[in-house]
Formats: C-alpha cells, sequence, structure tokens
C-alpha cells in the first residue's frame, strides 16, 4: 500500500470512526449527523484552494529585503539586508517563504507557511528561524479591500517568563513592493513597532 492509499485509508477510517460521535455532537445541537458522503465531499472541498488562497498570488516571487529592528527604544535601531523566494507548496494549498539574511552581525535562515484555512475562514502561518527553536504560530484576515493582512500569534518572552501577543500586518503598496511589519508590547507595556522588513521585487 502507499503512502497515498494509506492517507486516504485512514481518512475513510476516520470519517467512519467519526460517525458515533457526530451522531451525539449533532444531536445537541438538534441537527441530523452528517452522513459519510456528505462528509467525504464536505472534506474535498475544504481541502481544495479557493477564493482566499488566490489573495496570496502577488506575495509569489523573488525578492530583496531590507530588516530593521527596534530592540530599544532609547537606541538606533538595528538594520540588515537579506533575500527571500516565496512559492506555492502542496498544490496551491501553502505559500512557502525562505528567507536568508543577516542578523546581530551573524548569518540568518528562516522558514514559514502561510495558507488560507477554509473551515476557519481565517489565513494561518507559521515561523520558524536560526534565531531561536520555537515556531510561532498565527492567524488573522485581510481587511475588507483585500490589501491588508492582519495576524495575530503569541510568543514567550524568556526576558520576563511570561507570553505575550504579537501582532503583525502585511501590506503591498506596489506590485513590486511588500511591507511586513510586527508589534508587540514595549516596555512601557503599550504596542509598538519591533520590526519591519521591506520587501522589492528582483527584476
Amino acid at each position: 500500500m502507499t503512502v497515498l492509499s494509506r492517507t486516504a485509508a485512514l481518512l475513510a477510517a476516520a470519517t467512519l470512526a467519526a460517525g458515533p460521535l457526530a451522531a451525539q455532537e449533532a444531536k445537541k445541537a438538534d441537527k441530523p449527523p452528517m452522513d459519510e458522503k456528505a462528509a467525504m465531499e464536505m472534506m474535498q472541498k475544504l481541502a481544495t484552494p479557493g477564493a482566499g488562497h488566490k489573495k496570496l498570488d502577488p506575495w509569489v516571487g523573488s525578492w530583496t529585503s531590507k530588516m530593521t529592528m527596534w530592540m530599544d527604544p532609547t537606541k538606533d535601531p538595528v538594520k540588515s539586508e537579506g533575500s527571500s523566494e516565496l512559492k506555492w507548496v502542496l498544490g496551491g494549498r501553502y505559500l512557502q517563504q525562505t528567507y536568508d539574511g543577516q542578523f546581530m552581525g551573524g548569518p540568518f535562515q528562516g522558514t514559514g507557511y502561510t495558507g488560507y484555512d477554509n473551515y476557519k475562514k481565517k489565513y494561518v502561518a507559521t515561523w520558524m528561524d536560526t534565531a531561536g527553536t520555537t515556531i510561532l504560530y498565527m492567524s488573522g484576515t485581510f481587511d475588507k479591500a483585500g490589501k491588508v493582512l492582519t495576524m495575530t500569534g503569541k510568543m514567550d518572552d524568556f526576558t520576563t517568563g511570561k507570553v505575550t501577543t504579537m501582532r503583525t500586518v502585511t501590506t503591498m503598496p506596489s506590485n513590486d513592493e511588500m511591507r511586513w511589519e510586527m508589534f508587540a508590547p514595549g516596555p512601557d507595556g503599550k504596542e509598538a513597532k519591533m520590526m519591519e522588513i521591506v520587501y522589492t521585487r528582483k527584476k
């Protein structure tokens, strides 16, 4: 049995196994339980890339980047340059980003994935890099015009031992420029810009 066929078998088994539980939940909600055929059709629909994914198309490409970090509000920001590649993977379901640049005077690499969750109707993203061993998880939405993607996530602040909320905003002033900004609570507890990356599309 191939990996694909095993996966299909497991999905089918999970659908059947979930039947009794789904029936119980449906009964609680006074809704009829979803039969196997309907469940499989819904699963196929949720697994198909759609308009939500299409909004990320302008991000695809090769970019140069200029990063600015405000690590200490009383000091000048730290600046560095790098490059980034964004491309669709897994049949257009997720946008993969790789980043290669400098951080704190040394080499820095990162990779992340952004996609649209058809079920939750939200954008979801992960990020990991050589500056740590934590995977960052974020979720959010575009504005009504479909031009600004705002996402939020939680991250550990090792300096305080607490978990803090961070916010990112991605905009595209033009087809050849993309701006990514990260905000988090500053020393006074108020939200402040911590990082900005300006991407310019390679010609």
